[in-house]
């Protein structure tokens, strides 16, 4: 199966998820294409692929810009094939019923006002990643941190993925599509 694994990214941590996916793609035996959205990205043709996997992360309660003029443009075609959407956030690590709540409705505005409608879609937990964070930046994540009863250090980065539910859903997910 030919996949393609499209995605936003802003301090990394949806590229090295990405990445893990695209792995265990290709080692389950499908042509993978990874490609980080952008401007570039105008001129991809949806109909070279038999399945897509889309991420981006959550920041102040949206995607990421590109991300969002990617699905509007090809949301529609992506989504006439076997599609999973990866919405890594924060949020995600915790078991906040309002977080779950907001995450939930962030992803159906991405979808209305795109007009991309996946065939699946998780919530991927994020990380902290301090090493990628201005001044204002770190000290915002740090409140945030706090708020939440948990501990960080301003000086390292801190990883909530949970890279075996990943592995067991991406896994699901291509083996339902394969034809």
């Amino acid at each position: 199966m030919n996949i393609l694994i499209a995605y936003a990214t802003t301090e990394g941590q949806t590229r090295k998820i990405c990445r893990f996916c695209a792995d265990l793609l290709i080692e389950a035996g499908h042509s993978v294409e990874l490609l980080q959205v952008s401007g570039r990205a105008r001129d991809l043709d949806p109909a070279r692929y038999d399945a897509s996997l889309l991420a981006a992360s959550v920041h102040l309660g949206r995607f990421q810009k590109d991300m969002m003029k990617f699905a509007t443009q090809h949301g529609a075609a992506l989504s006439a094939h076997p599609s999973l959407f990866l919405s890594v956030s924060l949020a995600a690590a915790g078991d906040d019923a309002q977080d779950w709540a907001d995450l939930e409705r962030i992803v159906a505005t991405f979808c209305d006002d795109t007009g991309y409608r996946p065939g699946q879609v998780e919530q991927v937990a994020g990380a902290f990643r301090f090493t990628e964070y201005d001044f204002f930046r770190a000290w915002a994540m740090r409140y945030i941190a706090a708020v939440k009863g948990e501990t960080v250090d301003p000086h390292g980065d801190k990883e909530y993925t949970d890279w075996d539910g990943l592995r067991r859903v991406v896994t699901a997910w291509a083996g339902a599509a394969t034809p």
